[in-house]
């Protein structure tokens, strides 16, 4: 059973457990994105009023995708990224990572990921 609307800390089990989950909604998110960014690719205007229609589209998807991570307890930390807060830092993955194998510190950033032992 997954806890909705959490807001706690996280063992790395449960921040592990979350990720299949995860993980699946973000690959549905990353292919519809890329569906989009393919359909806006295919204008030879970048100016056209259907790729603005189109980019408010992937921005959708973008905001719905970081709602889901925001109510599993996750905090979205760019595209396709989210940190699980610990106690003393986050838990930290990025797709197309199958596992949580990383952590960084709260002052710390994507940059300052640190494998776990």
């Amino acid at each position: 059973m997954i806890e909705i609307n959490r807001s706690k800390t996280f063992s790395l089990e449960e921040a592990r457990r979350l990720l299949p989950i995860i993980y699946r909604m973000t690959e549905e998110s990353a292919r519809e994105v890329k569906l989009h960014l393919n359909r806006i690719e295919a204008f030879s205007d970048k100016a056209h009023p259907s790729v603005a229609i189109i980019e408010n589209d992937i921005n959708i998807i973008i905001d719905r995708w970081q709602i889901k991570i925001e109510k599993l307890g996750g905090e979205p930390k760019g595209l396709w990224m989210a940190d699980f807060d610990n106690g003393e830092g986050y838990y930290c993955w990025k797709y197309p990572e199958v596992e949580i194998n990383h952590w960084h510190g709260y002052q710390d950033g994507f940059s300052g990921r640190i494998t776990i032992e």
